[in-house]
């Protein structure tokens, strides 16, 4: 049986593994009985740490306290500000990048006229590095005008990595008159992030990207934003996510956050070399790897095309070697579709069907890199064989 020894797990982009930190904060926060919306003692001293948790979450993100809503994760905040955000505007156009995470892509494409809805909803094509342009959005604006009432761009691709430039897009969506949320799951505790000097409507944030729990996140939204709650109750969280709050779960979340901006310059030098070093060492063990992205990226995810293989078979073959990654995001792991992501970048279906993602996190090693470059080179081979046997025999490999 496989023990934690024996696996070198590239996958932190799913999910990466608690801090410590985090592990203590929630132990301790779950010792003590308290509903935060209770008035007696053991309900104000639950209130008191999720509030300290949102100061917390505040000063590292350059938000105000009241503008932290704690969510159940990422895809609850991305949910509550597509819908919430649309059904609070006048206008009736919502776009989104064609690289969202489909936590957006799927709540925007809800609510539009080919699904019953009332909204025209456009996808914002993307460069070859998987950038949204902000003069695409510039574009749009002048084509719609008041009619704009959301754009949808994410700050970092959970699959490729590539980082946008969203501010430069909520200048131009702002001075549309249009909202705009930004996905930034795959950033925070990565890299820097300012709600403020970012000039976005809404940003969302999930705990587990970032060596906190699962199941908790939160949605930093304006407070100048009308909202409409999409899920109702007791009012909880500006009456946007109604619930008795996760007091564990946020008190981690606010520990793991804490952890990972403490280091977060040095552990971003430390990921790029790791990764830097990873990829030159498959490039070597196989010349025809194709990197996928570019520009600036985050500094753990590596997202590679290897022809003539499918990307299942060699998640398999490596998996079977101690090597865990994956083929692009976990909330569509099982589904046999190429990714959307690198299909909307200009990859055709048989490159998007033979694509690794490999990420980084703070448990990491040269080891782990290692291994992999090792594991590579023969499991590209065996699948390529595989593949020409199949297609050798007249089966169309999967």
């Amino acid at each position: 049986m496989r023990t934690t020894r024996d696996v070198h797990y590239l996958d932190h982009a799913a999910t990466t593994p608690m801090r410590p930190a985090a592990i203590a904060a929630y132990a301790e926060a779950a010792s003590f009985v308290g509903n935060a919306s209770s008035l007696h003692g053991s309900g104000r001293l639950a209130r008191r740490r999720v509030e300290e948790s949102r100061e917390a979450v505040a000063h590292h993100l350059g938000c105000r306290p009241s503008e932290v809503v704690f969510t159940s994760g990422g895809t609850e905040a991305d949910n509550i500000a597509v819908l919430g955000l649309a059904a609070g505007a006048t206008g009736d156009v919502i776009a989104v990048g064609a690289t969202e995470h489909h936590s957006v892509l799927d709540a925007a494409e809800h609510l539009s006229t080919d699904r019953g809805g009332s909204r025209d909803v456009r996808v914002l094509p993307v460069d070859g590095r998987g950038e949204v342009r902000p003069e695409t959005v510039a574009e749009l604006a002048d084509e719609v005008g008041e009619r704009l009432a959301l754009i949808a761009t994410m700050l970092g691709n959970n699959e490729i990595g590539t980082l946008s430039d969203v501010a430069a897009i909520a200048a131009e969506a702002r001075s549309a008159g249009a909202a705009v949320h930004t996905d930034a799951v795959q950033v925070v505790g990565h890299v820097p992030v300012d709600f403020s000097a970012l000039g976005v409507t809404s940003l969302s944030l999930s705990a587990h990207k970032f060596g906190g729990p699962l199941g908790v996140g939160a949605l930093l939204l304006d407070r100048s934003a009308t909202c409409e709650p999409i899920g109702f109750g007791g009012g909880q969280e500006r009456d946007l996510r109604s619930g008795s709050v996760n007091v564990p779960g946020v008190v981690a979340l606010a520990a793991a956050l804490d952890a990972a901006v403490a280091d977060m310059e040095g552990e971003a030098r430390r990921l790029s070399a790791l990764r830097d070093r990873l990829v030159d060492g498959i490039r070597h063990a196989v010349p025809d790897v194709i990197p996928n992205g570019g520009g600036d990226r985050l500094p753990g995810i590596a997202n590679l095309t290897f022809p003539g293989c499918s990307g299942e078979s060699l998640i398999l073959l490596l998996d079977a070697a101690g090597i865990e990654c994956s083929t692009g995001s976990a909330c569509t792991a099982g589904v046999a579709e190429p990714s959307h992501v690198l299909l909307a970048t200009g990859a055709d279906d048989a490159a998007a069907r033979s694509s690794l993602r490999l990420s980084l996190g703070h448990t990491s090693t040269d080891a782990d890199v290692d291994a992999t470059i090792a594991a590579l080179g023969p499991a590209v081979e065996r699948a390529r064989v595989a593949g020409l046997g199949l297609s050798s025999a007249g089966v169309e490999a999967s």
